[in-house]
């Protein structure tokens, strides 16, 4: 067998190096080089600097969208991980029903955005609606999920959630499978209950799972477009305008692109950290239990 040489693992992470060059890094810099001009795709472009990204500060518009959106996605990655890691604890059994049961809840993952969507809009219709229908046959007022600002935002975080969550049961199902069973033969031999085995044996070996579930469920919430674009176009009173969405706003309604791409770019730094800082604060907590 010949040695291993030094240029086989570049080899193998060439394709992925070349996709992320030019689907990523190469946009991303465009957008950065972009974000330097006023142009709104009629006239030609104006340099004007650092405006674009003096003016989101100034207006306040930044903070808004930053915070929207990180409450969006606060809610979309406690709640998904809560249900998944649930859903994976009352589902991890052999059997053809538990099966289909998995089964029913993943395919929610696998349908795309936009019929996810409008099947909610179908459900939540204020008039029509089976939830609707429910709340009057129950003697319940009427709620506005959708067109009332104090719901609408609440209302776009579990509709993603029900989407993503079978993802997060598969994965955390993947990591129950890889905990010893040894490990909790022993702590019932040794009279440890359920609650107890789930705190000292089960959650510590599903850390990294937990951790990558937490990371991909923020980038995918981070992502949210098609169901503000489809469910509320960013309203009521802008109150589910999203990031995604604000940068959608900008350049194809406003034809503000520099703004759109100062946005774009600003949207990959907080990514970028709000990632960073997961991870290690995941890695964090690991270390310290362990040791």
């Amino acid at each position: 067998m010949k040695p291993r040489s030094a240029s086989h693992p570049w080899l193998m992470l060439g394709p992925s190096v070349v996709v992320w060059t030019l689907f990523v890094f190469v946009p991303l810099g465009l957008a950065a080089y972009e974000s330097l001009f006023a142009w709104d795709m009629l006239t030609p472009p104006t340099f004007v600097g650092a405006s674009n990204y003096v003016a989101l500060g100034d207006d306040g518009d930044l903070t808004r969208i930053l915070g929207r959106t990180l409450g969006y996605s606060a809610l979309v990655v406690s709640g998904s991980m809560a249900l998944g890691l649930g859903l994976a604890l009352l589902l991890d059994r052999p059997g053809r029903f538990f099966a289909f049961v998995r089964t029913c809840i993943f395919s929610a993952y696998v349908v795309s955005w936009v019929a996810v969507a409008l099947l909610w809009m179908l459900l939540l219709d204020a008039d029509r609606g089976v939830v609707a229908a429910g709340l009057r046959a129950l003697h319940l007022p009427r709620i506005g999920f959708l067109s009332d600002p104090r719901t609408a935002l609440l209302t776009l975080a579990g509709v993603t959630i029900w989407k993503v969550t079978g993802y997060a049961m598969v994965v955390f199902l993947a990591g129950l499978r890889s905990v010893p069973r040894a490990l909790h033969e022993a702590a019932s031999l040794d009279g440890a209950r359920a609650l107890a085995r789930f705190r000292w044996i089960t959650w510590p070996s599903l850390k990294p799972t937990a951790a990558f579930v937490a990371t991909t469920s923020l980038v995918v919430s981070f992502q949210a477009f098609d169901v503000v674009r489809i469910m509320t176009g960013g309203g009521p009173a802008r109150a589910t305008t999203l990031f995604v969405y604000a940068i959608y706003e900008e350049a194809f309604m406003n034809l503000r692109v520099g703004r759109a791409s100062a946005l774009s770019v600003v949207y990959f730094l907080a990514l970028s950290l709000l990632a960073i800082v997961q991870l290690r604060a995941w890695r964090a907590r690991g270390v310290e239990r362990g040791g």
